[in-house]
C-alpha cells in the first residue's frame, strides 16, 4: 500500500511529523516498508530569473538568455519557445543532475556560444510530461530552493512517499482513510468527517442492472450504478496526477485516473463503462463455456464456467471484480459513461483471478474483502468527483440487490483485556478505542464496523485495544513461582539422561546428526527392520517407506553421502527413538555413535592409524558412565549380526543388555556405500538402570591411605582365549584387594608360536592391589600372587611364562 503525506493529510488532522507517522504505523501492525523522499532529486535546482533574451546568432530557434542567479548573472542558451525576459525559471548549474534526461551539466558551447547551465522543463525534472516550454513560476524569489517553492505551492510534487506492508486480516488499511483511522485512534490527530451529499438524479439511466439467479445470493449480491452523460474526458488536473504518480500510477484520463484515486484512497474499487458501447441493459452472471473477453491490459481471456462476469446483450464486457473489458472502456471521445460500484464475494474473485491469472489492484482488495455497507456511499463521491471534474449530468441511482448484513457483536470484558494484555487499560480507554475505530458499543457487547470481516471473536477485541494502546507499553515483570522454595527439576529422569548423552559424545569429538525416522526398505532390512509391521501406510518418498529399527542406517547413509563429498575421516553420532514394530511399547531410545577413517589427521609423528575396535568400545564405556551405569559390565561376543562376528563385543547386566560395539561388518558397508575401516557403537539409553539410591549429593569421596601394590604377569595360553577371560580372571581372585587389572601386552605371530609352541599366545597383565586396614607384607602378596596364577590357569588353561 502506497500513499504521500499530504494525501494522508486529507483525511487527518494532525500536526505530527513523518516520523511520528512512520513509527506509529509500524507500531499499530502496519509495517512501514520504505519511505521515498522525493524531494531530494529536486534538491539542487533554484530560482531565477530571466533579465534578457535575445536571438541566437548561429540559429533560428535558440535565444541566448541573460539569467540572474544567486551568484549573479549568468549566460544560458535555450531553446524553449517561452523563454523571455521577466519569467521566474528553474534553474539547474553546471554540475547538477538533471534526472529527466540522465545527465549532469557541464559549461557548453551550443552553435559557438557559451552556456552555463539550462533552464528546466517539467518531464526534465520528472514533474510531468510536459515539455514544450521551460517552467514559468507564477511567483518565488531569485536563489531560493525550488523544493520550498513546491513544498509552498505544489506539495503533491514533493511529498515523501510511504510504502507499508499489509497483512491479509487488514483489507481496510488497503486505503488511506483506513490508516487515518488507525492514526486517529493512536492519537495522532482527528479523523476528517466524509462529506456525503447525494447527487440527485436528474433522469432514469437508459442502462439497467440485472443480478443473475447463479450470483445474486454469493458472488454478486449487491450492485449500483449510475449513468452520467455529457462528460468531458480529457487529462485529469495536475493535483490528481502527481498523487497517482506518487504511488506509481500512471495518469491515463480523468475517468480512469477518479476510480483509481478511490480504489486507493478509500478501498473502493470502481469500473466506468463507455455507455455508447453498452447495448442494452447489464447482467451479472456466471460465465458460460466458449465466451472470451478482451480485458483492458490488451490480452484475450477464455472464461470458464463460474467466473462472475458483467455482460450486456453482445456479451461479456467486464470481469467482477477484476478488471473491466476493452471493447466498452472510456477513451477521450467518450461522452456519456456509466459508473459501477459493486460488491463481489472474496472466494469466488480470488478463486477467478488464480484461474485467469490476472493480478489487478480491484482482485487484490476484493479478495480480502471490502466494506460491503460502503457501495452506496462510494457512488455517491465517485458522482460528485465525475461531475466536479468532467462535468455532465447524473441519472438516478440503479440498484440491485442489498447489501449483506455483517451485524455481529462480541463480549467485552475489560478486566480480562487487562489480563490478557498484562498492561492496566482504564475501561473508558478500551471503549473509546473501539468507538474512535468504529465499534458500536451497546453495554459490554461491541459490535465491529463492516469494514472489518477480520473480527470474529473476544480476542480481536483485545487485540484491538492492546493495538492501539501500543504494546511498547508493556514493562517485563519476572513470572512469580508456582510453589515457593527450591523449584522441582522440569526434565524427565530419561530426558537428562538423554541429555548427558548427546554432551558426552559431542564431547568426545562426535558431530551430531539428525536423520529422517523412516528409512528404505532395503536398509531396513540389513539392520533387523523393513517388516510390514513398521511400513508407512503413505511414505512420502520411495527411500521413506519403513520406520528405521536402528541409527545405524542414517549415520552411514550420512557417511557415504559426506565421503562422496571428499570428506573420509568422519565421527558422527545421533540420539533418537528407533522402532522394533508399530504397536505401543514397541519403540526404544538409542545413543549410536560411529568412526569412519583414521584417529587422527596426518602428521609427521606417525599419529594417524585406522579407528579400530578398541576406539568404539572405549567411546561407549564413556558413555555410560554418563549416564551412570555401574563400573563393572559383562562383555561377551552377542552382539547384532550388521557388526563384525570375531571384532564386536556386547555390553550387559547379566542377561540385561545395555550397550554394543565393534567393527561394522564389510557387507553392510558395501551395501550402504561405505568406505572402511568403520566402527561404531549403539549404548540402549533406557536398559541402563537407574541407581537404587536417589539422593541430590554425590557418595562421599573413598582415599586409600595404604601404599598399592603392582605386579605383573605374563601367561602362555592359546590363540583363541580372549583377553577378557584372562582379566576376568584375575579380577576375581580376590575382589577385596585386586583394584584393577589390564592387558599391557600381546606377544602373537611366528616368533611367539616359535618360542612358546604352535597355536600359542602370550598375554600380560598389571595387576593392581589396594590394602585397606593394612600393609601388605611379602608373604600376603605371594599368596595373591599365586590365587591370580590358579585362577587364570583353571579359567584360561594357560600357564605363567617363564
Amino acid at each position: 500500500m502506497k500513499f504521500t503525506l499530504s494525501w494522508l493529510k486529507d483525511h487527518l488532522e494532525t500536526e505530527a511529523s513523518l516520523d511520528e507517522i512512520l513509527y506509529a504505523l509500524t507500531d499499530l501492525g502496519l509495517e512501514v516498508e520504505e519511505v521515498q523522499d522525493r524531494a531530494a532529486r529536486l534538491a539542487p535546482f533554484t530560482l531565477a530569473k530571466v533579465l534578457e533574451a535575445t536571438q541566437h546568432p548561429d540559429a533560428d530557434r535558440l535565444r541566448v538568455c541573460r539569467v540572474l542567479t544567486d551568484e549573479g548573472e549568468r549566460q544560458i542558451v535555450c531553446g524553449a519557445p517561452n523563454a523571455r525576459a521577466g519569467i521566474t525559471v528553474v534553474l539547474a548549474k553546471p554540475g547538477d543532475y538533471v534526472p529527466g534526461i540522465d545527465v549532469t551539466l557541464g559549461v557548453g558551447k551550443i552553435r559557438g556560444v557559451e552556456s552555463h547551465g539550462m533552464m528546466a522543463s517539467e518531464r526534465e525534472l520528472e514533474l510531468s510530461d510536459e515539455h514544450n516550454g521551460i517552467i514559468e513560476l507564477p511567483s518565488g524569489e531569485v536563489g531560493e530552493k525550488f523544493t520550498d517553492w513546491l513544498a509552498a505551492n505544489r506539495p503533491g510534487a514533493v511529498d515523501p512517499m510511504i510504502y507499508i506492508k499489509i497483512t491479509p486480516n487488514r483489507p481496510d488499511a488497503l486505503g488511506v482513510r483506513g490508516l487515518a483511522r488507525d492514526l486517529a485512534a493512536r492519537g495522532l490527530g482527528r479523523l476528517k468527517a466524509l462529506d456525503i451529499q447525494p447527487v440527485k438524479g436528474g433522469f432514469d439511466s437508459p442502462i439497467s442492472v440485472t443480478l443473475a439467479d447463479d450470483v445474486k445470493d454469493r458472488a454478486c449480491p449487491h450492485f449500483v450504478g449510475r449513468y452520467i452523460r455529457g462528460v468531458r474526458n480529457g487529462p485529469s488536473p495536475v493535483w490528481l496526477q502527481e498523487r497517482l504518480k506518487a504511488i506509481g500510477l500512471r495518469p491515463i484520463s480523468t475517468l480512469v485516473d477518479i476510480t483509481n484515486l478511490f480504489t486507493f484512497d478509500l478501498n473502493r474499487p470502481l469500473h466506468v463503462f463507455d455507455a455508447e458501447k453498452v447495448k442494452g441493459g447489464l447482467t451479472v452472471r456466471q460465465a458460460r463455456a466458449g465466451e472470451e473477453l478482451l480485458a483492458l491490459d490488451g490480452k484475450s481471456y477464455a472464461l470458464a464456467p463460474g467466473i462472475t462476469v458483467i455482460a450486456d446483450e453482445a456479451g461479456v464486457e467486464s470481469l467482477g471484480g477484476i478488471m473491466g473489458g476493452e471493447n466498452s472502456g472510456c477513451s477521450e471521445e467518450t461522452k456519456n459513461v456509466f459508473v459501477e460500484a459493486a460488491y463481489f464475494d472474496p472466494i469466488v474473485t480470488a478463486t477467478s483471478g488464480r484461474a485467469l491469472k490476472i493480478n489487478s489492484d480491484a482482485r487484490y482488495r476484493f479478495e480480502r474483502g471490502i466494506d460491503p455497507a460502503f457501495t452506496r456511499d462510494g457512488m455517491e463521491l465517485a458522482t460528485r468527483l465525475i461531475l466536479d471534474l468532467c462535468g455532465g449530468e447524473a441519472s438516478g441511482i440503479v440498484e440491485a440487490g442489498a447489501p449483506i448484513d455483517t451485524t455481529r457483536a462480541y463480549r467485552l470484558d475489560p478486566r480480562r483485556v487487562v489480563s490478557l494484555v498484562g498492561m492496566d487499560i482504564a475501561e473508558g480507554e478500551q471503549r473509546a478505542t473501539l468507538e474512535a475505530l468504529g465499534f458500536t458499543l451497546r453495554g459490554d457487547m461491541a459490535s465491529p464496523p463492516s469494514w472489518r470481516p477480520d473480527i470474529l471473536g473476544e480476542a480481536d477485541l483485545v487485540e484491538e485495544v492492546a493495538r492501539i494502546a501500543s504494546l511498547t507499553r508493556l514493562e517485563g515483570t519476572p513470572m512469580r513461582r508456582a510453589r515457593p522454595g527450591v523449584p522441582k527439576p522440569i526434565l524427565t529422569p530419561m530426558q537428562m539422561r538423554e541429555k548427558a548423552a548427546r554432551r558426552t559424545m559431542a564431547a568426545l569429538g562426535y558431530n551430531e546428526c539428525v536423520t529422517y525416522s523412516f528409512i528404505d526398505g532395503t536398509s531396513a532390512a540389513l539392520f533387523g527392520g523393513g517388516t510390514d509391521a513398521v511400513r508407512i501406510e503413505n511414505p512420502i518418498s520411495s527411500e521413506m517407506t519403513h520406520m528405521r529399527p536402528d541409527l545405524m542406517p542414517g549415520l552411514l547413509q550420512a557417511a557415504a553421502r559426506n565421503q562422496a563429498r571428499g570428506f573420509m575421516d568422519l565421527a558422527l553420532f545421533e540420539v533418537g527413538p528407533v522402532f522394533a514394530g508399530g504397536e505401543p511399547g514397541e519403540q526404544g531410545l538409542q545413543a549410536t555413535g560411529l568412526l569412519v577413517g583414521g584417529s587422527a589427521p596426518r602428521d609427521p609423528y606417525g599419529s594417524r592409524r585406522p579407528v579400530d575396535v578398541f576406539d568404539a568400545k572405549a567411546d561407549a564405556e564413556a558413555v555410560l558412565a554418563a549416564l551412570g551405569a555401574p563400573a563393572k559390565v559383562q562383555i561377551s561376543r552377542k552382539a547384532a549380526a550388521w557388526f563384525h562376528p570375531g571384532r564386536s563385543g556386547a555390553m550387559g547386566l547379566g542377561p540385561n543388555a545395555i550397550a554394543s560395539f565393534g567393527e561394522l561388518h564389510p557387507k553392510v558397508l558395501r551395501a550402504m556405500d561405505v568406505k572402511g575401516p568403520a566402527v561404531a557403537f549403539t549404548v540402549l539409553i533406557e536398559a541402563v538402570p537407574f541407581p537404587k539410591a536417589r539422593t541430590a549429593t554425590r557418595p562421599a569421596l573413598r582415599l586409600a591411605d595404604l601404599q598399592a601394590v603392582e605386579r605383573d604377569f605374563a601367561f602362555v595360553v592359546d590363540r583363541g582365549v580372549e583377553a577378557l577371560t584372562l582379566v576376568n580372571a584375575a579380577q576375581g581372585a580376590d575382589k577385596a584387594l585386586v583394584e584393577s587389572v589390564a592387558v599391557f601386552d600381546q606377544f602373537v605371530g611366528e616368533k611367539a608360536e616359535a618360542q612358546m609352541g604352535a597355536g600359542k599366545k602370550s598375554l600380560a597383565i598389571t595387576v593392581r592391589l589396594q590394602p585397606q586396614d593394612k600393609t601388605l607384607t611379602d608373604d600376603e602378596i605371594e599368596a595373591v600372587s599365586a590365587k591370580i596364577v590358579e585362577k587364570v590357569t583353571r579359567a584360561t588353561g594357560g600357564v605363567l611364562r617363564g
